[in-house]
């Protein structure tokens, strides 16, 4: 009987500290998300280099002319243009839809309307891959969709 107890308690108290340290990632990754986005707004292009793996890969999924497209921008492009004095400022404002961790990787989905000042612009879903490196989680690959309309 006391041997069941032992088992049954052992079993919880490792489901519980899974479950803590799983927690712990993923708001370690939310935040690494918030920071590239607070960078777009600052217009800080050192703020959103912090959030980048070496290689990272950037694209965006739109529809021309019927026909799906997919771009690839090269990050140091995409840090040129943030960092570039605008008058407007760049806002996209996100929802986590979904937070995944397994180990140093995660799969994040969120959704966002972009606002350039206060002037709507489009929306869509971001799709991360990221990994957690020595200096804490990284953006590997970003994806996105981008449409005017159907912006729930």
């Amino acid at each position: 009987m006391k041997q069941s107890l032992l088992i049954i308690f052992l079993a919880f108290s490792s489901f519980s500290v899974s479950a803590q340290s799983t927690s712990h990632e993923v708001e370690s990754v939310k935040k690494v998300i918030n920071q590239l986005f607070d960078g777009m707004r600052k217009g800080d292009s050192s703020m959103v280099s912090g959030t980048f793996s070496k290689g990272m890969i950037l694209q965006s999924i739109s529809e021309k002319a019927g026909s799906t497209v997919v771009r690839t921008e090269k990050a140091e492009g995409f840090l040129k243009a943030v960092g570039t004095p605008h008058t407007e400022i760049w806002d996209e404002r996100i929802t986590f839809d979904q937070v995944l961790v397994d180990a140093k990787l995660a799969s994040v989905w969120t959704s966002y309307k972009f606002y350039i000042g206060d002037k709507f612009s489009h929306c869509g879903v971001n799709s991360f891959q990221m990994v957690k490196e020595n200096d804490g989680w990284k953006i590997v690959y970003l994806i996105d969709t981008r449409r005017k309309e159907a912006c729930n």
